[in-house]
């Protein structure tokens, strides 16, 4: 693998013709461009250079790797100029990772605002569930991440620090035809011999669970549906009933009736998650999301 000093030397010397006019450039000896040169040559299997009576010139495989070097050190100017650009914030990619009923609204809105104000930030937005997103900061996989503590709090992650947005409640979707859908407010006791709706997950503690222990009984029936349209789908057919953050309550469908479920709602806290050293870009979609979720 050669160098990067010595691809540089390589194209000072090509460019001044002679090695001493190349130690004069870079303020180095005469001897010790010829060194250097001579080691590139041993590691590159041959000469790069004619000999001349006044100075030096390319040879064949001199001249090819000329080019290479030409193009690799372009690269790297192009990369320390794009790692400014995102490191002053004018620029480059931000990836944000959020969960999926942070992506019916708040996140949106968020980015809605954050195009306006840095048209020249790439976005790519990805979806994961809050322990996927952790782990993806921490990797450097993404510069930004909205996260729940639902089910069972935020995991712990090195150099991932986060920051409270909202506390979002659970309500209660209905069919319009059910018989506590005009209630406003249920108490979730009378919900007990229903068919609910819920992820397909299994692996890990569910907050349908806890809240209708808290209410004294165990879910009769449960439909496992992935998708919040295939919950609402089922829900709208009269097959069911299922909780709903007030993050997607908005997007209920008209068929459906939003209830709130009082004093046995449960509650989770939505976070922004930020890694240990965040761009300048990720620190402006923060904010903007702080004021998305005000």
């Amino acid at each position: 693998m050669f160098e990067i000093d010595a691809l540089r030397l390589l194209v000072t010397v090509a460019e001044a013709g002679s090695f001493t006019k190349a130690a004069a450039r870079l303020d180095y000896t005469q001897s010790a461009v010829s060194r250097r040169i001579a080691s590139l040559e041993k590691e590159s299997g041959g000469p790069l250079f004619e000999r001349l009576a006044r100075g030096v010139r390319l040879n064949p495989a001199g001249h090819a790797l000329h080019r290479h070097a030409v193009e690799v050190l372009a690269r790297l100017v192009s990369a320390e100029h794009e790692m400014a650009v995102i490191r002053a914030g004018r620029g480059g990619r931000l990836r944000v990772g959020a969960f999926a009923t942070a992506n019916v609204s708040l996140v949106p809105a968020a980015l809605r605002a954050f195009a306006r104000a840095r048209p020249d930030v790439e976005v790519v937005a990805v979806e994961g569930r809050t322990g996927e997103s952790m782990r993806r900061l921490a990797d450097g996989a993404l510069d930004l991440a909205v996260v729940s503590d639902y089910p069972s709090g935020l995991p712990p992650v090195d150099a991932v620090t986060t920051e409270v947005l909202l506390a979002d409640e659970l309500f209660v979707v209905l069919p319009r035809d059910h018989r506590l859908a005009g209630s406003g407010t249920i108490d979730l006791r009378e919900l007990r011999d229903e068919t609910w709706l819920q992820d397909v997950s299994t692996d890990r503690p569910m907050m349908l669970a806890e809240v209708c222990g808290r209410a004294g009984f165990r879910p009769k029936r449960i439909t496992r549906i992935a998708e919040w349209t295939g919950k609402f789908g089922y829900a709208a057919a009269g097959l069911g009933v299922a909780l709903v953050p007030s993050l997607a309550a908005w997007a209920v469908p008209a068929e459906l009736a939003v209830c709130r479920l009082g004093d046995l709602a449960p509650r989770r806290t939505v976070h922004v998650a930020l890694p240990a050293d965040p761009l300048p870009a990720a620190l402006e979609l923060r904010d903007l999301l702080r004021e998305a979720a005000g």
